[in-house]
């Protein structure tokens, strides 16, 4: 327990005394929301990590079907597991079938979120990843910054008055007069004192200096950067090469990561997604492959000239997922489109892009015309998006024309063929479909799946992390790792769908979320902040991959 209040108080103190940074989660997204069937319960969670650690992670649990009578919740972290992992907290009934607590964050890195629920329907537990990692330093509030000098300029004319008072007037008996030379010694007991805190108090803020900015540069949280490049063929497509800026990594912390050890999920090892600004009217969904360790190559499907967002998703194999960005120019080659303008040979089969209209709004517009709202379902109001194959997917059950911020939504979309029958959905990448959000300026992006807002194998290997009894994770060997993984990439895109659909689903279980209705797919999200989003829902219909595009208005919520 001194442990545990020494280092609140000393990264406390850091973080009130230092600026605050950018944060991260995806872009701009700071929570997870985990939407999956644990036993009987059907269940809604809704995660705020902290941005300073430590701190507190706010634990939000919407009960959507079974009867629960408590729930607990506790961190585990990737680097202890289990068996370094604290004991639960019970969270508290606030509202019918809502729960709400807050879980203590203490260590940086891959962590997750255990939750026990009980109740009349039985036992359950399940795990949400969540990134523990400081994004910015805290100042100090001003008035709290001022009572505390001010306290402290008390206590330093106490320490230094008290140490000349012991010196002279300390060392006389009772009743007995001062003599005029105790004035002198006083004054000299004052100076000494006075010399050594000055020469304590400089050491000390030389040290704490030295520590805060080793916090600063050690683990607070630096994004990644990467290099992105188009490199133009004459005689084929164009290649879009990702190259990781290892340059920083000597410098460890949280700036180093293990190259060796990105994972697959849902069988890429990564996900980059484009799209052109200001419009966000062209859009791709590429899965580069990895040529060396640190650089990644994918061909660029046939999309028109301009400047293009890029958000690179990647997983770890402690579970940290991360999104890496940076902004491309794709140059004008329509004069050297594929003859009947054709697309371009795929990197990966299982890549996708879109060109549409533009979303014709100003980052700070309201009340402009929207590709949503065309339509009312039911009397709900509800969007359509017409499909390169003639079906249409409809945003059904929208809560409102205009949502609002911080609010867990779970966003529907169903599939109708070409006479507005439902259409059965095929999985894609293992499961029913994929979404892409960005807010018109880019500083908002998301990749979503029907469990929620976090990545799949993150959660496979916490699960898998949590099962081991070890209090240390020992690495493999790196290259052994990496060529495994290279390996199975490369063989699941030789196989035919349903069995790489089937391989998929065998390696990560927990990514399962079957759909009552064939032809739907939902995506739990909260936005983060008000303006203008686009939504691309992606889902698979007779072996082809179908993108559906959305726009919508966000505003601040009451509270």
């Amino acid at each position: 327990m001194k442990n545990f209040l020494v280092r609140v108080l000393l990264y406390s103190l850091i973080l009130s005394f230092t600026p605050s940074l950018f944060a991260f989660a995806h872009i701009g997204s700071p929570g997870v929301l985990v939407q999956k069937q644990a036993g009987k319960y059907q269940v809604l969670v809704n995660v705020i990590p902290p941005d300073v650690v430590p701190g507190t992670a706010k634990v939000t649990v919407y009960v959507e079907s079974g009867r629960a009578s408590s729930i607990l919740a506790r961190p585990i972290y990737f680097s202890s597991g289990d068996e370094g992992a604290p004991v639960h907290d019970e969270l508290q009934a606030v509202a019918e079938n809502r729960y709400e607590g807050v879980v203590w964050m203490m260590d940086s890195g891959s962590s997750s979120i255990e939750l026990n629920i009980d109740g009349p329907d039985g036992k359950a537990s399940l795990v949400a990843p969540v990134l523990s990692v400081p994004t910015r330093m805290e100042p100090m509030p001003t008035g709290t910054g001022v009572g505390l000098a001010a306290l402290g300029i008390l206590l330093i004319v106490l320490f230094i008055t008290t140490v000349g008072a012991s010196l002279a007037d300390g060392t006389l008996k009772p009743g007995q007069s001062i003599p005029k030379s105790y004035g002198r010694k006083r004054l000299v007991g004052m100076g000494i004192a006075a010399i050594l805190l000055g020469v304590g108090l400089t050491g000390w803020r030389t040290w704490w200096t030295s520590w805060a900015d080793g916090y600063r540069n050690h683990e607070l949280y630096a994004p990644t950067p990467i290099q992105t490049t188009v490199k133009a063929k004459a005689d084929g497509p164009s290649v879009l090469a990702i190259r990781i800026d290892t340059s920083h990594f000597a410098e460890g912390g949280i700036k180093r990561r293990r190259l060796g050890f990105i994972v697959p999920d849902h069988g890429k090892l990564m996900h980059v997604f484009l799209a052109r600004t200001p419009g966000l009217d062209a859009f791709a969904h590429l899965h580069p492959d990895r040529k060396e360790l640190d650089q990644f190559e994918s061909n660029l499907p046939d999309l028109p000239a301009g400047q293009y967002l890029l958000y690179a998703d990647v997983v770890f194999r402690s579970g940290f997922a991360e999104t890496l960005t940076d902004t491309i120019t794709i140059p004008d080659r329509s004069s050297k489109t594929v003859a009947g303008g054709k697309n371009r040979p795929q990197t990966d089969p299982d890549d996708s892009w879109l060109v549409t209209e533009a979303m014709g709004v100003k980052p700070t517009a309201v009340g402009l015309p929207h590709l949503d709202d065309d339509m009312v379902l039911c009397g709900i109001p509800g969007a359509s998006s017409k499909l390169s194959d003639g079906s249409t997917l409809l945003w059904t059950d929208k809560p409102a024309a205009v949502l609002e911020t911080g609010t867990p939504y779970v966003l529907k979309f169903a599939l109708a063929d070409a006479q507005g029958k439902p259409a059965p959905l095929e999985p894609y990448l293992g499961m029913s479909g994929h979404a892409a959000i960005v807010r018109s300026d880019g500083t908002v992006y998301i990749h979503l799946h029907p469990v929620g807002t976090y990545s799949m194998a993150a959660e496979t290997f916490l699960v898998d992390r949590i099962a081991d009894t070890t209090r240390r994770f020992q690495y493999p060997d790196a290259t052994q790792f990496r060529d495994s993984i290279d390996r199975y990439v490369a063989r699941l895109k030789q196989l035919p769908e349903a069995e790489k659909n089937a391989l998929l689903l065998a390696g990560m279980p927990a990514m399962s979320h079957p759909m009552k209705v064939k032809n739907m797919v939902e995506f739990p999200y909260a936005f983060p902040r008000s303006g203008h989003y686009r939504i691309w829902v992606q889902v698979k219909r007779n072996g082809q991959v179908l993108t559906g595009v959305f726009d919508t208005q966000v505003k601040d919520g009451l509270l």
